[in-house]
């Protein structure tokens, strides 16, 4: 298993284009040491590949929604109809970048 020290969080905070202090670098590789421990007490238990990895802790059904259906697509003036604002045959948003 590849270790990790604080030059490799460095590294790849700059690819990320971040940084951070020292001491959330320390707190960050005993996170990651924590974690490693973790994997490794998991890789250790015997039979696990017998069992199916668990994607969603609930069995969770989606009985509810409708099938997708093709059907006629709405006409220009019917979808601006509820529109407050309008400009050019669109719906007219606030800006959000200045």
């Amino acid at each position: 298993m590849k270790t990790y020290n604080i030059d490799v969080l460095k590294d790849a905070a700059n690819r990320l284009l971040f940084d951070m202090s020292e001491a959330e670098y320390k707190t960050l590789l005993n996170e990651f040491d924590i974690v490693v421990k973790q994997m490794k007490l998991i890789g250790d238990n015997k039979g696990l590949d017998a069992y199916e990895p668990m994607v969603f802790p609930f069995e969770c059904t989606t009985d509810y929604l409708r099938e997708d259906e093709p059907g006629e697509p709405l006409s220009r003036e019917e979808a601006l109809r509820n529109s407050p604002r309008k400009a050019g045959g669109q719906i007219k948003l606030p800006r959000v970048v200045q």
